[in-house]
């Protein structure tokens, strides 16, 4: 099939009366034969006119070559547009997984420190309660050594206001023992 450019000259030839026509299915064009005078005259103007259809083909070329420029110049700035998102995308990821990760080591500096503080908390409690069980041990044999000499004073003044010293000294010597 022809190119739409070269089959549009051939019919413009055509349209002129050159005596050239297009085959619709055969791509082939025809010539009518004029007369010997007009040769010349009709070769002259045939020459010019596929002139003219190859610099209408030119023309077309330039302007398909210079649209496909213009399109691979616009994809390749696109393409630089592209790269330049991705590359502050990617600084950004990595902006924020550093931050992320300085993140995770605060909260894990903070939890082991949480950590220490809470043991060292329980070895104080731990500590506070053996106190607090020694001074209860201490304040029952207080207790008791107070009750004991509670006694021993009721004994005596008991005694002592109602019966002679030698027989309030027994009991008293008794609850001692005990």
């Amino acid at each position: 099939m022809l190119p739409v450019v070269i089959r549009k000259g051939l019919n413009d030839m055509a349209q002129r009366g050159l005596g050239a026509t297009v085959g619709g299915s055969e791509n082939v064009l025809s010539f009518a034969v004029s007369s010997a005078p007009d040769c010349g005259t009709t070769a002259l103007n045939l020459v010019y006119q596929a002139a003219e259809v190859f610099s209408n083909m030119e023309d077309h070329a330039r302007e398909t070559e210079a649209r496909a420029q213009s399109l691979c110049k616009s994809a390749v700035e696109s393409l630089k547009l592209a790269e330049n998102r991705i590359g502050t995308a990617e600084r950004a990821r990595r902006e924020i997984i550093d931050e992320a990760d300085r993140k995770l080591q605060d909260a894990s500096k903070a939890l082991k420190q949480a950590q220490s503080r809470i043991a060292a908390a329980e070895d104080q409690l731990t500590a506070v309660e053996f106190r607090a069980q020694a001074a209860e041990a201490e304040a029952r044999h207080a207790k008791q050594a107070l009750a004991l000499v509670e006694e021993a004073i009721r004994s005596r003044l008991l005694c002592a206001s109602r019966e002679p010293l030698a027989e309030c000294s027994r009991p008293a010597l008794q609850s001692s023992a005990r």
